[in-house]
């Protein structure tokens, strides 16, 4: 169909697997958060699974066309691959200030850092034996991982990215070999921290998707719909990606109602864009306010590379809420393509 549907990459986890409340009320956390499971140890890997499965099976019955594992494994998006790495010490954290101007605890780099195993694979595996539909898994971006963790190893930020984007680069050939259609990597910190993206972003993100078997994608957004309310009216770091190795950019654009015109020095690629505005936690879109959303995207995307889906941070609603939402996306995107 027109305009392929998915998700950016949480679902929402169930109350009896994480502890919501607690999730909600700190900043996405960067070091490991055990305490968030409210599964005792032996049993937590088990539970996954099972609220893995029912993330699957929701988005399947939405009807996305692209579906993920919902993350429901990781605490955020980026601490799970980030913490796994060697050359990482994220038991003894160091605080910086984060993009919102909150103080947080973070990894510290305190030697070379080294992918030594596979992080996700597995769960791309269980992943792919549930669904036969086209499947996408996320990744934290190189440039990313450099600004949420403190260096103290490396000369410089640049030099450590690069580092990143190779155990990126291990990770993504690893998943494409493991079933994988689709490998996304996210980088919101390219907003909050435009000028060092434009010293070394790009070299970083083009050396972790050089030479990838599969279709790969770019998210870049600014920060959570839960935790940032207030959204810019334009993108400090996104025409720069349109020369970028990602073959498919998922921007957000429903929150901070995006002047399509922004889009324009991407229109070359393929985009999925944000219609679901996910700062109320409450209200779900009707099919006619997704599909209105969808036209004026139109404006700017060619119909055969245009996709569809929420805003950053689904995974903060109520199950109820992020289900209707999505079938409000569906049935919007039926709308728009006149079936």
């Amino acid at each position: 169909m027109l305009f392929p549907t998915t998700i950016v990459g949480s679902f929402p986890q169930p109350d009896w697997l994480i502890d919501r409340k607690k999730l909600a009320g700190r900043f996405p956390p960067r070091v490991r958060a055990q305490e968030l499971w409210r599964v005792p140890g032996p049993l937590l890997k088990e539970a996954q699974d099972d609220a893995t499965l029912l993330a699957i099976r929701a988005q399947e019955r939405a009807g996305l066309d692209v579906i993920t594992d919902g993350e429901v494994r990781r605490e955020s998006y980026s601490n799970r691959f980030a913490t796994a790495l060697d050359g990482i010490d994220a038991d003894h954290p160091a605080i910086i200030t984060a993009r919102n101007g909150q103080q947080t605890p973070v990894p510290r780099v305190v030697g070379k850092v080294r992918r030594t195993r596979p992080v996700e694979v597995d769960d791309l595996r269980f992943l792919r034996s549930h669904t036969d539909r086209t499947i996408k898994i996320t990744l934290p971006g190189p440039f990313t991982m450099s600004q949420q963790a403190s260096n103290e190893f490396y000369g410089d930020e640049a030099e450590l990215a690069m580092d990143l984007a190779v155990a990126v680069g291990e990770e993504v050939r690893d998943l494409f070999e493991a079933g994988a259609d689709i490998v996304q990597l996210d980088e919101p910190w390219l907003q909050s921290r435009s000028d060092k993206a434009r010293e070394f972003a790009l070299p970083a993100i083009d050396r972790a998707l050089a030479g990838a078997a599969g279709t790969t994608a770019l998210h870049t957004c600014f920060g959570y719909a839960h935790v940032v309310h207030d959204r810019p009216d334009g993108y400090p770091f996104l025409a720069e990606l349109a020369g970028c190795a990602a073959d498919i950019l998922a921007i957000e654009a429903a929150q901070s109602k995006l002047d399509p015109r922004v889009l324009e020095p991407i229109a070359g690629k393929t985009v999925v864009v944000g219609v679901l505005d996910l700062d109320d936690d409450a209200a779900v879109e009707t099919p006619d306010e997704v599909a209105r959303r969808i036209e004026a995207a139109l404006t700017v995307i060619p119909e055969e590379r245009l996709q569809v889906g929420p805003d950053c941070g689904m995974k903060y609603l109520s199950r109820d809420v992020a289900f209707g939402k999505l079938r409000a996306l569906v049935d919007g995107a039926r709308l728009a393509a006149g079936s």
